[in-house]
């Protein structure tokens, strides 16, 4: 009989056959492979070393109990990103003590679009202590997007995949996140 080196296999063959035998113990290959990105993922809501920790073992349980909702459209790791962003959006959003810190700011001001350009240069300018507050202030799927681009280098089409919209409604969301972010940074 062959003896199959687990860690050998792609994330995709991995998850398939760790959802057949639903085995622990071969999930902790999975875990080996991200927890470090997901740790760093969790930090970046968090802000604590401890929540963050928290939050990735938490992670992890629910994405063993999930993993079979991995269908294989797209790459593990891009199913495996949505869901440590969903996962960190979903508890800062239920976390009160965090919205109690937060602050608030009314963004129901509607205005036109076209005259308010915001292009890459205008964010890559800001400095990064008083960025630090806006990241902090801003709703956090706003985050989410921003760091996906900026932060993780992601492609439009792959932030697509991952969030499960088309392409214009990323480019659309990542252009009012930009405006949110200059706007909130402007009035600090």
């Amino acid at each position: 009989m062959e003896i199959i080196d687990f860690t050998k296999l792609s994330d995709e063959d991995l998850v398939r056959i760790i959802v057949e035998r639903k085995d622990s113990r071969l999930f902790a290959v999975l875990y080996d492979r991200y927890a470090k990105l997901v740790y760093n993922k969790c930090y970046g809501f968090s802000k604590s070393k401890e929540e963050a920790e928290d939050l990735t073992h938490d992670l992890f349980i629910r994405l063993f109990v999930k993993l079979r909702m991995f269908k294989g459209r797209s790459k593990f790791s891009t199913w495996l990103y949505s869901f440590t962003y969903n996962f960190c959006v979903n508890y800062v959003q239920r976390d009160k003590a965090k919205k109690q810190e937060k602050i608030t700011i009314s963004t129901d001001v509607i205005k036109d679009e076209s005259s308010y350009e915001v292009d890459d240069k205008s964010l890559f300018e800001l400095k990064s202590d008083r960025l630090v507050k806006v990241l902090e202030a801003i709703d956090p799927k706003d985050k989410m997007i921003l760091l996906m681009k900026y932060q993780d280098d992601m492609p439009i089409k792959e932030i697509s995949e991952a969030l499960c919209l088309g392409e214009s409604a990323v480019k659309m969301r990542l252009k009012r996140a930009k405006e949110r972010v200059i706007n909130i940074y402007n009035n600090l």
